[in-house]
């Protein structure tokens, strides 16, 4: 229940204002004056205090220094627009006027009350994502780490649109947020969008919007994504599965700040900070045709490349205690820690499925271990290096390669990586996928 304090000198008003308050479901402390409220409990224990103007011994803006983060409502019968906009500079946070209507004030009421909820429900999420994922200070000292994280000081207070390079699961919507959440847009949203997962006949929609009737099963206007990040930044993972038709639309959101939804006649204006990130080789896929040339050189303005874990050295052990104390307090169990076994079969791994895989690895060994050290065993990491290096054990047939190789690193890799290491087309991953029972984790 939130608990609201009144500080007025009428007694008439503050009961009324008490017994409206309570039928409506609020906790209510009262008071006649300043001094009578800080004689009492703390005012900024409360969620929202309403004080009169005039009051005896000390103006009612008086509260809004001794209520500390509380906001306060500044009521008078003196309704003028300068003692409302004195009472606003000093912080208030609204204004009404006596007599008020009841339903009027109990709106206010509300309205101010979800706004701190709200606001105390970022902060707790922006503190929870900053421990799960230090975006300031990332994990790892090797020299290639240290570089992404001058990189990013470098980049992150400009515009400029930034290109993230690297394997699939080393990490790039990490450098992503951390570009975002060092910037000026910080407090905008960041809109992240996985192009490889979405079905090349939709992802135009998607990204754009679309009106009413512009396709088959658009029954209303829809406002794409990237008019949502509009005044914040958009993260387009895997841009290399972009089609040629999206990358001209995406080209002129670069160019012009502008967007068309499909089946629209006229453009809007968007403001979007750009980050792009593949693990393909663009520069490639433009001399092969495959990819705009000048969509490239528009997105290869400042470039990050990610190291593959396999390459960072000691940053792999330090990594892996991280993982271990991040996965504990989220599946609540006591701390545990890495026996000598389990750091050295880390050490020999080749981790194909990069940080990804080493945190599935660890989520998996905290799961079952039952004790306070995590040994190899529960790592589960036996044979899987060789698997990486080479292809089919020996007496294995392709097909059941195929399945144990896909079953054990589904949860690691994206369907563009499967694809990749086992030299086959998304295409043909997915109709194997479907003729031989294995659904997508």
């Amino acid at each position: 229940m939130n608990q609201i304090l009144i500080v007025e000198d009428e007694a008439v008003i503050r009961a009324a204002l008490r017994r409206l308050l309570e039928r409506n479901g609020y906790g209510v402390a009262e008071a006649g004056s300043v001094a009578e409220a800080q004689a009492g409990e703390d005012p900024a224990s409360f969620d929202l205090v309403i004080a009169d103007l005039r009051l005896p011994g000390a103006p009612g803006t008086e509260m809004i220094a001794r209520a500390g983060d509380t906001p306060v409502v500044i009521m008078t019968s003196y309704a003028s627009v300068n003692s409302a906009v004195e009472a606003m500079k000093l912080g208030a946070v609204d204004y009404i006027a006596k007599p008020f209507d009841h339903d009027e004030l109990l709106m206010l009421v509300a309205r101010i009350l979800e706004q701190r909820r709200l606001a105390r429900t970022h902060a707790v999420l922006r503190s929870e994502l900053a421990e799960a994922y230090p975006v300031a200070g990332m994990v790892g000292e090797c020299p290639a780490m240290r570089e992404v994280r001058t990189r990013i000081a470098k980049v992150a207070p400009t515009d400029t649109t930034v290109l993230v390079l690297g394997e699939s699961g080393t990490g790039k919507e990490l450098v992503a947020r951390a570009v975002h959440e060092q910037s000026g847009r910080r407090d905008a949203p960041i809109i992240t969008v996985n192009c490889a997962a979405i079905p090349e006949g939709l992802i135009e929609s998607e990204l754009f919007g679309h009106e009413k009737g512009a396709f088959t099963g658009a029954v209303g206007m829809r406002e794409g994504l990237v008019e949502a990040a509009d005044g914040g930044t958009l993260f387009l993972d895997e841009i290399g599965e972009l089609p040629q038709s999206a990358q001209a639309r995406l080209l002129r959101v670069l160019q012009e700040g502008e967007i068309r939804r499909v089946g629209a006649a006229h453009v809007r204006r968007v403001n979007v900070r750009l980050i792009a990130a593949t693990h393909r080789d663009l520069q490639a896929m433009v001399e092969q045709g495959a990819f705009r040339e000048d969509l490239y050189f528009r997105l290869n303005v400042v470039r990050v490349d990610l190291p593959p874990l396999r390459e960072r050295g000691g940053d792999i052990e330090t990594l892996a205690g991280f993982l271990l104390d991040k996965a504990c307090r989220r599946l609540n169990r006591p701390a545990m820690g890495l026996t000598g076994e389990a750091l050295a079969a880390i050490r020999g791994h080749r981790w194909p499925g990069n940080v990804r895989e080493l945190e599935n690895a660890v989520e998996r060994a905290v799961i079952l271990g039952d004790g306070e050290a995590v040994t190899a065993e529960h790592l589960g990491l036996e044979g899987t290096a060789a698997e990486a290096a080479g292809g089919p054990a020996e007496g294995e047939s392709l097909e059941e390669y195929f399945v144990r190789f896909v079953r054990r690193h589904q949860g690691a890799m994206t369907e563009t990586e499967l694809a990749r290491r086992l030299g086959i087309s998304r295409k043909t991953l997915w109709e194997r996928r479907q003729r031989m029972g294995i659904p997508r984790s």
